[in-house]
């Protein structure tokens, strides 16, 4: 086991009605105004937007909106936020929504805090030096964002999708009511599952050293997503499946399956980042095209995990097979398994926008590309 040091600072508050608490916990923080960053409608139609706004004005909260996130946040709309925030002097910002409403928020956060423009971090990596605090209600569970320092925006110009990551913009608080995800649509809750499996088995399937405790780890959230994804597609408001899904998400992406794992890396979002960039497809989409043509293209290189993996997940003594046993999985809970199944076939431009990445994470020397465009050849 490697070497590490583990901090997670942020505060989870999970369960039933706890959205209700978020007044509070801001007026206990001293904030006295916010920019309050969601998506579109969907928090409009059920309820919760009106039932923070006034949960906001009961505890003398002042608020900005932000409104209009989308699914891949942009580097515009992020712009804009970072300009109300900037104008209006807001104290903190509170994300309402998914993955892609809170990395829209803590960009925004970093921007409101420098007069560089926002995409010279995402760009170059300069480093990050303060934020303003994020809180957070999470609304869907997939990218691990509400406890992690990590931020995922796209340059629409550029067709750049690029992270940040820094210790300033995990949040501060983060509330996760298992009841809030009830209305999730199934198509994403299949693009959710393999998200969290995606985060789950980056590092997993690449690490050289690869302890057990922590293989376990891994291979029960794994275990766990898939369970629960078959009990959630059949009863949306299964409140223990939805709970156990959320948390599992979290747990994924936080830190924690990391710890003493030595040369991971993250390979399948590097590719799938660049097919959401050039054709704005929900992220997990793109992973559940990627991660079985990159197992087939890398099963030989790490034997051990895969072989581990094909019998704990998936009760196969052939480690061969495992690429179609994820593939038939991802199919089966109704996640695309292929390139021409989203009619994507230019895969040059994808190749030529995977170096962009590949470069900034030094990964240059292993994924050519020439590689890449093996790999995508194997998910057409």
């Amino acid at each position: 086991m490697e070497n590490f040091e583990f901090h997670n600072p942020t505060k989870i508050i999970f369960g039933k009605k706890t959205e209700e608490k978020i007044g509070e916990i801001l007026k206990n923080d001293g904030i006295k105004k916010v920019l309050f960053v969601y998506g579109k409608e969907s928090i409009k139609k059920t309820g919760l937007f009106d039932k923070v706004i006034n949960l906001l004005n009961q505890n003398g909260i002042e608020y900005i909106l932000h409104g209009g996130v989308k699914s891949n946040p942009v580097l515009s709309h992020t712009r804009e936020g970072i300009q109300k925030a900037k104008e209006n002097n807001v104290d903190a910002v509170l994300a309402v929504g998914g993955g892609s409403v809170i990395d829209e928020a803590k960009a925004i956060a970093v921007g409101a805090k420098t007069d560089k423009d926002i995409w010279i971090y995402f760009e170059r990596g300069e480093e990050i030096k303060s934020a303003l605090p994020v809180y957070d209600i999470l609304t869907l569970a997939a990218t691990g964002t509400e406890m992690n320092g990590y931020a995922v925006i796209t340059n629409e110009e550029t067709k750049e999708k690029l992270s940040i990551s820094s210790i300033y913009i995990y949040p501060k608080v983060s509330i996760l009511n298992p009841e809030l995800t009830y209305t999730v649509p199934k198509e994403y809750v299949a693009y959710s599952a393999v998200d969290i499996t995606a985060h789950s088995v980056e590092w997993y399937f690449t690490c050289k050293v690869c302890p057990n405790i922590q293989n376990r780890l891994v291979e029960s959230i794994v275990k766990t997503i898939k369970e629960t994804t078959d009990i959630i597609l059949k009863e949306p408001t299964n409140y223990n499946a939805r709970a156990e899904f959320m948390w599992a998400s979290t747990l994924a992406l936080n830190g924690i399956t990391r710890t003493g794992v030595g040369g991971g890396y993250f390979p399948n979002h590097m590719i799938a980042h660049s097919i959401g960039a050039l054709y704005d497809l929900p992220h997990g989409a793109c992973l559940s095209i990627v991660i079985p043509a990159w197992t087939k293209w890398y099963l030989e290189n790490n034997k051990p995990q895969f072989k581990r993996f094909a019998k704990e997940i998936f009760n196969l003594d052939d480690y061969t097979k495992l690429p179609q046993a994820i593939k038939e999985w991802f199919s089966s809970i109704g996640a695309p398994v292929s390139l021409s199944e989203v009619g994507i076939k230019d895969i040059d431009a994808i190749a030529d926008n995977v170096m962009i990445t590949a470069k900034l994470w030094n990964l240059d020397k292993i994924y050519t590309k020439e590689v890449i465009k093996e790999i995508l050849n194997l998910a057409r």
